[in-house]
């Protein structure tokens, strides 16, 4: 089975000086390997092929035979990585709490590991006889939900 820190390694090589950011190298045990990149602004499917070159140029298919897919991390997929949580700020998102509640709202800030979204919610003003609608911030982990993905809009 071909080692996921020997294609990380061959990974990070090519993304150094590159504004790329790796986002998951997932090997099967039939040897297929899927690497998944990303970029603030997109992904662009020469970038793909280039970086697919690469790892095939390094990777000895006479040692070990394997499947090779390089892509983008998908827009409509969970976060895995924090750059894609800095990437997305300012932008709609939906997470999934651990106790199975959805919101959806702004991604307002990154702080670490954390991560603050704003949402519109009803709530009851002092001196105000019915709720009315203001933004309310949630501070979760980024592994303390289940998923955070950007929320794709038709507007």
């Amino acid at each position: 089975m071909i080692d996921k820190n020997v294609v990380r390694e061959i990974v990070e090589e090519w993304l150094k000086d590159k504004e790329y950011f790796l986002v998951d190298i997932e090997i099967s045990a039939d040897d297929k390997i899927v690497v998944e990149i990303d970029h603030a602004d997109g992904v662009w499917i020469e970038d793909c092929v280039s970086l697919s070159r690469f790892i095939e140029e390094r990777l000895d298919r006479e040692e070990e035979d394997y499947e090779l897919e390089v892509g983008s991390a998908g827009l409509g997929q969970p976060f895995k990585v924090r750059q894609q949580y800095v990437n997305f700020v300012g932008k709609d998102i939906e997470v999934l709490t651990l106790e199975g509640k959805k919101l959806q709202g702004v991604l307002k800030s990154v702080d670490g590991d954390n991560f603050t979204i704003s949402v519109k919610e009803k709530v009851y003003l002092e001196g105000k006889k019915r709720p009315v609608m203001d933004d309310v911030d949630y501070t979760f982990a980024m592994d303390g939900v289940k998923y955070t993905k950007y929320l794709i809009s038709f507007k």
